[in-house]
């Protein structure tokens, strides 16, 4: 066998980078290991289900209302006006985008990424197939990494991909009560910021249709996720459901300074670092990543210039490196102490905050359009940060 392009990693990005060469015309393989989930809350924002064709089968709860719960147990509810909040499940979501990939041309190959080797002949991709012993060579002109936070494609080809920052994120999916319980709503996500869930991230309740996602994530060292994700089913009403499953990842917490190695390899998804921080939504980043990446490979496969990977990067942070960073202050703000994850709740009532948000969620780019709404927000920000307006 020989490639054009093997994508390791059959995640969001690695399957839509898949998908697209294939679209291209281009001799693709995707390599994933089977069996493995994810943990994840699963929200996909409308932009997502339209710029890449998200069948309705594929959501599995449409949510309609925010709820912010601080240390205190202040709720504030934040409903989405205009539109929803679409839910997958990431069991079934990824196993159909490896499948439109496979229907699109794409050569699926299962096993474990082992290393890259290179001679007078070119650029070989070695695995262990699954359920065997030996590595094998594929050959091929480049390779996207798309094998998520650790990824082993970044820690051996690019600089700087072997100290990536993360938080462990940690979930379970439960079954859905039935007939109802106080405190769940399954056309709602809730997102608890306290300290004893999560020192620095915060804790979720997100509805799967007849399941539940309930988790955490943490960057802070001797926190017991599992007790943690047990003190969120309990206050939730949601320790005696059914468990389903148990998932454990980390997730990077921001880009890195460079995706590609000047040769054969450009990075995407977790692998690059494009999970947004504060929020820690990673789906759509991961498969407009892994579009730009497929851009990238197609662009140097057609002109020979290793330096046309460098696009895939370039691409993305044109267009969201500035909300990359205003979430990135959001995050270092207002999660450093339970004090101010009260006050981040308390704003959270303010409605400019909410239709800045929610619009900026829903359509992927920062709301200019309302200078003042901007302004009275840097305001009440300015006024919690003195302590001069009261949290709660």
């Amino acid at each position: 066998m020989d490639f054009d392009v093997i994508v390791v990693g059959g995640g969001p990005a690695g399957a839509t980078a898949a998908e697209d060469l294939a679209r291209s015309g281009h001799r693709v393989a995707l390599l994933d290991r089977a069996g493995r989930i994810k943990p994840c809350g699963g929200a996909v924002p409308p932009r997502l289900i339209k710029d890449f064709d998200i069948p309705d089968e594929q959501i599995v709860a449409r949510i309609s209302t925010a709820r912010m719960i601080s240390p205190t147990g202040q709720q504030v509810d934040i409903p989405i006006e205009n539109g929803y909040v679409g839910m997958v499940d990431r069991e079934h979501f990824d196993e159909f985008l490896r499948q439109r990939a496979a229907d699109a041309g794409a050569t699926r190959l299962t096993g474990t990424f082992m290393r890259i080797s290179r001679d007078e002949h070119g650029t070989r991709l070695w695995y262990r197939p699954r359920g065997s012993e030996a590595a094998e060579p594929i050959a091929t002109k480049l390779i996207i990494g798309a094998d998520g936070a650790r990824s082993d494609v970044a820690r051996a080809e690019v600089p700087g991909g072997d100290t990536i920052p993360y938080v462990i994120a940690y979930h379970e999916i439960i079954a859905a009560p039935e007939g109802g319980t106080v405190g769940y709503d399954p056309m709602r996500c809730d997102v608890i910021y306290d300290g004893r869930i999560s020192p620095d991230f915060y804790g979720w309740v997100f509805p799967h249709g007849a399941q539940a996602s309930v988790g955490m994530g943490s960057g802070v060292k001797g926190v017991d996720l599992k007790q943690a994700t047990a003190a969120l089913r309990e206050s939730s009403g949601l320790t005696e459901c059914e468990t389903i499953r148990r998932e454990g990842a980390p997730i990077p917490l921001q880009p890195l300074k460079r995706w590609d190695n000047g040769r054969d390899v450009v990075l995407a998804g977790d692998a690059a670092g494009v999970v947004a921080p504060s929020s820690g939504e990673g789906i759509y980043y991961a498969m407009i990543g892994g579009r730009f990446a497929a851009m990238a490979a197609s662009a140097c496969l057609a002109s020979g210039r290793a330096a046309d990977l460098k696009l895939a990067r370039r691409f993305f942070m044109k267009e969201h490196k500035m909300v990359f960073r205003v979430l990135r202050v959001m995050q270092d703000t207002w999660y450093r102490s339970d004090d101010r994850r009260e006050r981040f709740v308390t704003l959270c009532r303010d409605i400019d905050v909410q239709r800045l948000t929610f619009e900026a969620y829903m359509n992927k780019k920062l709301v200019r359009a309302r200078p003042m709404a901007h302004l009275r927000i840097m305001a009440k920000n300015i006024g919690h940060l003195t302590r001069l307006i009261p949290a709660s």
